[in-house]
C-alpha cells in the first residue's frame, strides 16, 4: 500500500486563500466577492494587492450573487465567498435563475462546510449543499480534501468555464496530496490500488479512508481507495472499472447520504453494474454543538466508522 504522508496540517480554507492571491497576480479578470467574512474566508491578501477587484458586500448574499452573474457579462471571472449554509440555501433562488439557468462564469466558493463547522452548531453546519448544488443544470461540483489540492482547484476554475461550486470546511486537517498534483476536473485520483473493496471517499474524509485502508490491510482486506474531488462531472470510468474487480463499494463523505456522493453513486451503480455498497454519511438528521472531533465521531463519520462499513459490505458481496 501507497503511505500518504501528513506534511503540516492545514485547514482547507486557506487552501483557496492561497488559490486566490495567485489567481489575483495570474488573471486580472478574476474579482473577488464576500459576504462580510474576510477573514474566515482568507481573502485578506487579495484584498491588499487588488483592491480595485475586491467587492465588500456585506451581509447580503443574494445581493453578492445577483452582481457576481452581473460581472460575468463583462468578462469577469467573479469568485464568491462566504459559509456553505450562506452560499447555498439563503441564495439557492439566486444560484438558480441568475447563475445555473443563464449559464454564467460565476465561481461560488463555500468555507464552513459540513459537520466539522463545530461549536456554531446545526445552524451553520449544512449538510445538504452538495445535494442542492448537484442537481442544478450544468453546475460543476467539487468537495477537496486538503490545503494542497483546494488550491489547486481554485486555480483550475479560473480556466473551466461555467458555474461552479467549490465546497471546503474550517477544521485544520492533514495535507497530504502532492503539491504539484494536476487538478483536472472530472478526473478521480487513485490513492492506493486494492481487490477486496473499493473505498470512495470525498473532502475530509479521503484521509480519514487511508487510515481505513491501512487498519483493513492489517485485517487481510486489500482495499481501493478513490479520491473523488468532483462529485459533477463524477468520474464513472473509475468507479466502474473498479468496482468491476472489487464487486463492493463504501462511500464516505460529511454531507447527508441523501443528495452526497454515495446517492450519485448508487446511481451509477443501479443503471451500470449493481453492486453492494455501504453509506458513511450522515444519517438524515442535522448536526449540532460540538468540536469537530466529538461530532465526526458521535455521526460515525471517521476511518473506524470506515472500516466496519467495509466489514459489512464484504458479507453482502
Amino acid at each position: 500500500m501507497k503511505k500518504y504522508e501528513n506534511t503540516g496540517s492545514k485547514d482547507t480554507r486557506s487552501g483557496f486563500g492561497a488559490g486566490m492571491t495567485e489567481l489575483g497576480q495570474k488573471n486580472e479578470n478574476v474579482v473577488a466577492l464576500c459576504a462580510d467574512l474576510i477573514g474566515s474566508l482568507k481573502f485578506d491578501e487579495f484584498k491588499k494587492n487588488h483592491p480595485e477587484r475586491f467587492f465588500q458586500i456585506g451581509i447580503a448574499e443574494a445581493n453578492m450573487i445577483g452582481i457576481a452573474a452581473g460581472l460575468t457579462i463583462g468578462g469577469k471571472i467573479p469568485f464568491t465567498g462566504t459559509f456553505a449554509n450562506f452560499s447555498t440555501g439563503r441564495v439557492y433562488d439566486q444560484i438558480r435563475q441568475s447563475v445555473a439557468y443563464s449559464d454564467k462564469n460565476v465561481k461560488i466558493c463555500a468555507s464552513h462546510a459540513g459537520l466539522t463547522l463545530g461549536e456554531d452548531g446545526a445552524t451553520h453546519q449544512i449538510l445538504e449543499d452538495i445535494g442542492l448544488m448537484k442537481m442544478l443544470p450544468g453546475m460543476t461540483v467539487i468537495n477537496t480534501c486538503d490545503y494542497n489540492q483546494t488550491k489547486a482547484a481554485t486555480l483550475a476554475l479560473a480556466d473551466h468555464h461555467g458555474p461552479a461550486y467549490l465546497r471546503f470546511g474550517r477544521p485544520v486537517v492533514p495535507n497530504f496530496t502532492p503539491a504539484d498534483e494536476p487538478f483536472v476536473i472530472g478526473k478521480a485520483i487513485m490513492l492506493n490500488e486494492g481487490t477486496d473493496v473499493t473505498i470512495v471517499a470525498t473532502g475530509h474524509l479521503v484521509w480519514e479512508a487511508l487510515i481505513a485502508a491501512e487498519a483493513l490491510e492489517a485485517k487481510g482486506i486489500s482495499a481501493e481507495v478513490i479520491n473523488i474531488h468532483t462529485i459533477k462531472p463524477l468520474d464513472e470510468e473509475a468507479i466502474l472499472k473498479s468496482v468491476a474487480k472489487t464487486r463492493c463499494v463504501v462511500t464516505a463523505e460529511e454531507h447527508n447520504y441523501l443528495g452526497g456522493l454515495g446517492e450519485s453513486i448508487s446511481g451509477v451503480l443501479a443503471l451500470k453494474n449493481p453492486t453492494p455498497q455501504e453509506f458513511v454519511a450522515v444519517q438524515d438528521s442535522f448536526g449540532e454543538s460540538g468540536t469537530p472531533e466529538q461530532l465526526m465521531e458521535k455521526y460515525k463519520l471517521n476511518n473506524q466508522a470506515i472500516v466496519e462499513a467495509v466489514e459489512r459490505v464484504i458479507k453482502r458481496k
